[in-house]
């Protein structure tokens, strides 16, 4: 559908007509929010036109029935996309569901955190604090180790994990702190991963994952929805009533149309995850988010104003926080990254300083740019 053939509606209910023009111009502003995150322009072309006419259907996809074959096309397409990108075999469950990571947290420990079990929860920052307090109103939660004594400057080693522990839960990537993890926990255990901040920007290798869950807005899609890939054959389902919306049993069973999904989110992360695959999937993905990570923590570390905050060897390659020594300086350098439209630097409020976030579809001159600006602000005012 045209925008010309749109033109009697709008004339019809006295709107004034619009001409979108649909071009690059929103790629010379960098965005380095943490979230809603940036998303590749190609796939905002795409929706946009789903926006207007989808399938050519005359109808919008905000307006499809869930149920019309096009929708079940779409959802079958994401479910097969996590698939591959994950290599999941028949044992892993592929659900899109809503209510974000935060709905999971106390969702996994009320499906399979047992009344008289344990389960061990790693604490490495804002979120999985928020997960191990939303466990605790469950059953019994053990925090095996935390970072907290060092305002999660790191990830924590050396710790012990409880033989009989039910799974160990933890967050593999910490937008607020810039911390990541690098390696897994050392267990035998199944794990529970919050993937929200790094999901699909690098290989994982699922076999030790009993579940995972990733809020769609950094590298997926849109916020809206949540990804939830979970391996039942590694749990012991918790006996207890779980009400229907939050059993995860109720979803695989209708596979994810127990009731009216989020439509516009899933149909962009099915487009998001058409476009990682056709970048070379996940292999192609570590290798450009590794290149961009390097470029600027090299800039820093080079520098003599900035300073990065997070343990070299727990450094995010999503989220990069540094600081700067003269504090005093902070607003002229949010000013000369916003006067070169590079957004969204301004750290967390919790934290201060600076904040890059550097997803998948942020591209190598969007990293250019900031370092660019980073390298002439130190030039000028370092003395």
């Amino acid at each position: 559908m045209s925008i010309s053939r749109l033109t009697p509606i709008f004339d019809e209910f006295k709107l004034p007509s619009f001409k979108p023009n649909i071009k690059d111009s929103f790629m010379t502003t960098y965005n380095f929010f943490a979230g809603p995150a940036i998303l590749p322009s190609k796939v905002i072309r795409q929706s946009s036109e789903a926006l207007l006419n989808f399938e050519n259907m005359g109808l919008s996809i905000m307006e499809i029935s869930h149920r019309s074959p096009q929708f079940m096309s779409v959802m079958k397409e994401a479910q097969s996309h996590v698939k591959e990108l994950l290599a999941l075999d028949d044992d892993y469950s592929v659900l899109f569901l809503t209510g974000g990571a935060s709905t999971q947290f106390y969702m996994s420990a009320l499906n399979y955190l047992p009344e008289r079990g344990n389960a061990s929860y790693i604490d490495t920052g804002a979120w999985s604090s928020k997960a191990i307090k939303e466990a605790a109103a469950i059953g019994k939660v053990q925090v095996i180790a935390s970072s907290k004594d060092q305002n999660y400057s790191y990830i924590p080693v050396d710790y012990a994990i409880p033989s009989d522990t039910q799974y160990v839960h933890f967050t593999s990537n910490n937008t607020i702190y810039g911390t990541q993890f690098h390696q897994l926990p050392p267990t035998e255990a199944p794990l529970i991963c919050d993937m929200s901040s790094d999901i699909f920007s690098k290989p994982i290798n699922m076999m030790p994952y009993g579940m995972i869950y990733a809020g769609a807005q950094k590298n997926m899609g849109p916020a809206g929805v949540t990804l939830v890939v979970l391996n039942k054959n590694k749990f012991q389902k918790a006996e207890r009533h779980i009400p229907t919306m939050l059993d995860y049993d109720t979803h695989i069973a209708k596979g994810s149309m127990f009731n009216t999904p989020p439509v516009l989110p899933i149909y962009v992360s099915m487009l998001t995850m058409r476009w990682i695959i056709a970048q070379g999937g996940l292999e192609a993905m570590e290798v450009r988010n590794s290149k961009k990570a390097q470029l600027l923590y090299d800039a820093i570390d080079n520098s003599r104003l900035f300073n990065a905050i997070v343990n070299k060897k727990d450094r995010s390659q999503m989220n990069v926080c540094f600081g700067i020594e003269d504090t005093a300086l902070e607003s002229s350098f949010l000013k000369a990254c916003t006067s070169q439209r590079c957004i969204g630097i301004k750290g967390h409020r919790s934290v201060g300083g600076f904040r890059a976030s550097i997803y998948n579809a942020m591209k190598m001159e969007g990293v250019e740019k900031l370092v660019d600006i980073l390298s002439k602000f130190d030039r000028e005012h370092g003395g």
